[in-house]
């Protein structure tokens, strides 16, 4: 997800985004924790949009939207 795609993104999508984002992340911590092989590339990828939203996501609230 790149950060222009996240800038048109509203305030309540950007939200249920990063919700979305939480609990895959929780789920692939668990499927590692189990011993199934998740994708490695996919947690630094995730890690990245999570903080991509919440940069905006800050942007956003400091700017008073």
């Amino acid at each position: 997800m790149k950060a222009s795609e996240v800038r048109e993104q509203n305030t309540e999508e950007l939200r249920g985004e990063l919700l979305e984002l939480y609990r895959e992340q929780f789920k692939m911590r668990m499927q590692k924790g189990t011993g199934q092989p998740p994708r490695p590339d996919r947690f630094g990828k995730i890690r990245k949009d999570v903080a991509r939203i919440k940069t905006v996501l800050n942007e956003r609230s400091r700017a008073g939207e």
